[in-house]
């Protein structure tokens, strides 16, 4: 095991350069949560933030626990796993909720669909 004052300089600026970053755009994340008007618009910033934020946080800490020797970094990789697969699942699944919402009650909060033909029909027949 390495002591705090053993520990390699490379080794330090990185995990330290990781950890900022992955904290920084967590933050960015979170704020943009914040300052955007609506849910649609609300929803990818978290994800994004919190996706990547995370993945530079275990990074570092894998990093960190690789170059003391003080255990292999098997908790990471799985941290690393379950973020990537249950983050873009949940946000599918919040976004396909809140549009059958306001689809079903018709309040006017439904996106346009970018790329796709809409068919508008018109009422009283033909």
């Amino acid at each position: 095991m390495i002591e705090a004052a053993d520990f390699p300089l490379w080794a330090a600026v990185l995990v330290s350069i990781l950890a900022i970053a992955g904290s920084l755009l967590t933050l960015l994340g979170c704020i943009g949560m914040a300052r955007f008007t609506d849910f649609y618009s609300r929803i990818h910033a978290p994800t994004l933030g919190t996706s990547f934020g995370t993945i530079f946080i275990v990074f570092a800490s894998m990093l960190y626990f690789l170059v003391s020797g003080q255990r292999p970094a098997v908790h990471e990789l799985l941290i690393v796993a379950f973020v990537l697969v249950t983050t873009p699942v949940t946000l599918m699944l919040l976004a396909r909720a809140a549009l059958y919402r306001d689809r079903t009650e018709a309040n006017g909060n439904v996106p346009d669909p970018v790329g796709q033909d809409v068919v508008v029909e018109k009422e009283g027949g033909a």
